[in-house]
């Protein structure tokens, strides 16, 4: 099963990675999957007491929870989870300058610098939504896909209780040449036009665009 969830976490990351705001809703959708089923891996103890269960079957019914409610709350209020992917993206980035580029220990100081990016990020991607989703998008899925992000830095981020190991190094080379590929495949789609005809050919989805920005004239 871990093997299984490592794949399709790869996978997910590489759709993300290239299409995250092509996709439109659908995209966001997915977003809020990997984030609700990534939050439901984290409290899996904690539901899996509430209901009655424990071990593979306390993780497995809490990722189901997480991307349930994921999906949904995606579907109902799209802006929002990009806020809310925002804030998670820009507490992590918050991290990773004190503990890593600045290396200062200490729970204060990584609480308080997380809390103020998170709320910058959050705040853009709530006017600045189409631009945000690109970035956070390719940031997570560039994550996944380089395998810096993995089952098992979950797993010890569930049983330490600690985000550190959910810390993306923003060195690597591989994780930087995928996020800009991203980036710029993601830009390359909405330049050339292709995420109207992407949006068109899939149900209910529509142009993600900033606010203020004017659909171009055809």
């Amino acid at each position: 099963m871990v093997e299984l969830t490592g794949v399709a976490l790869i996978l997910g990351g590489g759709v993300l990675l290239a299409f995250g705001a092509a996709l439109s809703v659908y995209g966001v959708a997915l977003l809020g999957a990997v984030l609700g089923g990534g939050a439901g891996y984290l409290v899996a103890p904690t539901i899996g007491g509430a209901i009655g269960l424990s071990g593979a079957v306390a993780s497995l019914a809490a990722v189901a929870i997480g991307v349930v409610a994921g999906v949904l709350i995606a579907y109902t209020v799209l802006s929002m989870v990009v806020a809310i992917a925002g804030f998670a993206v820009g507490s992590l980035l918050g991290v990773y300058i004190v503990s890593d580029l600045a290396g200062v220990s200490g729970m204060l100081p990584k609480a308080g610098v997380a809390l103020g990016t998170g709320i910058l990020l959050a705040f853009l991607a709530m006017f600045l939504t189409k631009t945000a989703l690109i970035g956070i998008t390719a940031f997570l899925g560039a994550s996944f896909a380089s395998t810096q992000l993995t089952v098992g830095s979950f797993e010890t981020a569930a049983s330490d209780l600690t985000v550190d190991p959910l810390v993306v190094s923003l060195e690597n080379p591989i994780f930087l040449g995928l996020f800009a590929l991203g980036v710029l495949t993601q830009f390359g789609l909405f330049k050339l036009g292709w995420v109207g005809k992407i949006a068109g050919a899939l149900p209910g989805a529509s142009v993600i665009r900033d606010r203020g920005e004017q659909e171009p004239a055809s």
